[in-house]
């Protein structure tokens, strides 16, 4: 399976699908299981931070870098870096990206020291990367190396079967992250599965943390804050909230 090999991978789809899920599964499920994961979020770092935090720097690299600090690939050595909404990435840094995933070396902003690295890279974008290669806002040479293998995850509207095993995950997460043991009704599962999930796995996730936040009496989760829909997905009515 691709899992078992250090094939870089590109994940794509909509906004809030899952992809760090996959990306966590796919390296839970590898020889490399035992090191490192860290996800990066190209998208949510300052463009004049961003290669400092990949790559890391040297004391005195620019202001306010007053020691040495080792960026993501250093420290996922042996392990995955997980490199999300890879289409925000500047230019300028595409090229020492590609740097990375063809000679596995680099060196840290404002040093000359040449790094090895030993990192499997899994990479996710939620925007249509083949028109941004067209469009010279996306290196080619850059999206070939990351494309080796490639899956499109679908939204979670079109894969409803999966909310049961989803939610058992984040109810887990969370009981355990707030000290509870709650447990969630079966016709409350049910409901979701009502629901268009417009912002997919991450709206299920939040939707679960904050049950489990606000019930801290109970044992049960009798209701869930959500929305039913109609049959096309189209117009919204509120359900119930009892948790």
């Amino acid at each position: 399976t691709v899992s078992e090999t250090t094939a870089t991978v590109l994940l794509l789809g909509e906004s809030g699908t899952g992809k760090e899920l996959f990306a966590k599964a796919i390296h839970d499920t590898s020889p490399r299981t035992d090191k490192l994961f860290l996800a990066v979020n190209c998208g949510a770092i300052p463009e004049n931070l961003i290669e400092s935090e990949i790559f890391g720097h040297t004391k005195g690299a620019f202001t306010g870098a007053i020691a040495k600090m080792k960026g993501k690939f250093e420290l996922a050595d042996g392990g995955t870096i997980f490199l999300d909404e890879v289409g925000d990435l500047p230019l300028s840094l595409q090229v020492k990206l590609l740097r990375v995933l063809q000679e596995r070396k680099f060196e840290r902003v404002g040093g000359k020291e040449t790094i090895k690295v030993d990192v499997r890279v899994i990479a996710a974008t939620n925007q249509d990367i083949e028109k941004m290669v067209k469009e010279k806002r996306f290196r080619e040479d850059l999206y070939y190396r990351i494309n080796v293998v490639s899956f499109k995850i679908p939204p979670l509207r079109e894969r409803k079967d999966d909310i049961p095993l989803l939610v058992k995950l984040f109810l887990k997460k969370y009981n355990s992250e707030y000290s509870r043991s709650l447990e969630i009704k079966d016709k409350t599962v049910e409901q979701m599965f009502l629901y268009h999930w417009p912002g997919n796995v991450r709206e299920l996730e939040n939707i679960i943390a904050s049950a489990v936040a606000h019930n801290n009496e109970g044992k049960i989760i009798e209701d869930i804050k959500g929305k039913t829909t109609t049959r096309d997905g189209d117009i919204p009515d509120p359900i119930g909230i009892n948790i």
